[in-house]
């Protein structure tokens, strides 16, 4: 079964966490005494139903308050697939959450309120989903058992929704109707949404292509760690650990190691427990070469005529994340794929509004939760390509070298 990845997003109250709870229930993936333990607490506060958000909202401040704040993952399998939930917070407090728990997603979720529709919180996880690129988008209309289930209602907000949507980079999207309370068209389809012929929200997701959106043209293969296991039996393996971030690796196949330059040919793929002919993303293996080239952890395999070019100047969108603000002339740790080093900003050439999209170029700084376009000056070369073309090698964290603590993500537009 293959895996899909995704994170939920809405303002306070629009029922991220009553959702997930609706879809775990729903698909038989609770446990009989998480249950008891949800419908103890939710007769313990009076509620008349058995709240489902408490299967997510883990935080005592978070039942509390009723709101998310931390990023919570949740698992659970159908028959046709896995999935692993990120329930991140609305909160504009919270945007380094919601960007951490969207970062690996295949799929977005935003929910809005039928009652409210659009809510400036709405538009602006919209844009931070589009701004990650993550492929597909579902808008569910939620509480739509609270507007009398009108279709009118159901339209106005998808036709307003579709038009913003235009601005951003969104390739694919599925409005669906919902009550995540009572379980209309989440996993069962409502008979009271007649009017709606579009899929369930589970069979959206199980049955939603994401294979394609990997990057299978471009070979990339960050090396992790070089295996020499010494023993009788292997006593000359030598193998190169790591997860595939692109492209397809196969048997024979001529690569160079970046950022030697060497170059070897592929003389065997191993999984743990068998040999393949061929591997793909995002796929962990371990690669052996016909050569005794040097290989370490941080380089790159990829193929000799579609090689990324090793950069130092790295011109990226950065989300701060921490309380002392980004300023020019700041140093920094880098990790970029399993390649580690220092970076130096040069500049800070605009501070991006996400609720408006307003470029403000007289920024000096970037503070917490705010994001920017950046320009890097690294003191190794990265092996990296647009965040666009490729969400691993794009894709960077930013380390206060005192506190290991990490403060920054970054996606690259480009580098030289």
């Amino acid at each position: 079964m293959d895996l899909l990845r995704f994170a939920t997003a809405g303002s306070v109250d629009d029922g991220k966490s009553t959702l997930i709870g609706r879809l775990l229930f729903d698909s038989k993936s609770i446990f009989a005494d998480q249950l008891e333990a949800v419908e103890k607490t939710s007769t313990d506060k009076g509620h008349g139903y058995v709240d489902l958000s408490l299967l997510t909202d883990g935080l005592r401040s978070e039942r509390e308050q009723g709101i998310t704040i931390d990023v919570a993952y949740r698992y659970f399998a159908t028959p046709n697939r896995k999935f692993i939930i990120a329930d991140t917070p609305g909160h504009v407090q919270y945007t380094r959450n919601m960007v951490t728990g969207a970062s690996t997603a295949d799929l977005g979720l935003v929910l809005v309120d039928a009652r409210h529709g659009l809510t400036e919180q709405s538009r602006r996880h919209a844009v931070l989903l589009s701004l990650l690129r993550v492929p597909h988008l579902v808008l569910c209309i939620n509480k739509m058992d609270l507007v009398d289930w009108s279709q009118e209602t159901y339209e106005r907000i998808h036709a307003e929704f579709t038009q913003f949507a235009t601005k951003l980079n969104i390739p694919d999207l599925e409005v669906i109707p919902i009550s995540a309370l009572n379980g209309d068209n989440v996993v069962d389809r409502s008979a009271n949404t007649d009017w709606y012929h579009g899929p369930t929200l589970m069979h959206h997701l199980e049955h939603v292509h994401v294979a394609s959106d990997r990057d299978l043209v471009d070979t990339r293969f960050p090396v992790q760690y070089v295996v020499r296991p010494k023993s009788d039996e292997h006593h000359d393996y030598r193998g190169y650990a790591g997860q595939i971030a692109g492209g397809v690796l196969k048997k024979g196949d001529e690569v160079i190691v970046l950022p030697s330059g060497m170059t070897s040919t592929i003389s065997g793929i191993d999984l743990f427990d068998r040999e393949v002919d061929e591997a793909f993303p995002p796929m962990s293996v371990t690669v052996r070469l016909d050569d005794d080239v040097d290989v370490s952890r941080g380089d790159m395999i990829a193929r000799v005529k579609n090689a990324p070019k090793p950069s130092q100047d790295i011109d990226a969108m950065v989300c701060w994340m921490t309380n002392e603000p980004l300023r020019p002339r700041q140093k920094l740790a880098i990790k970029h794929t399993t390649r580690s080093g220092r970076a130096m900003v040069k500049d800070i050439q605009y501070r991006l509004d996400v609720n408006s999209l307003h470029r403000d170029q007289e920024a000096g700084e970037l503070g917490l939760n705010e994001i920017g376009r950046v320009q890097l000056r690294t003191t190794v070369p990265l092996l990296c390509d647009p965040y666009s073309k490729n969400r691993t090698t794009g894709s960077f964290i930013l380390i206060d070298e005192a506190t290991g603590v990490t403060v920054g993500a970054g996606m690259i537009n480009s580098g030289s």
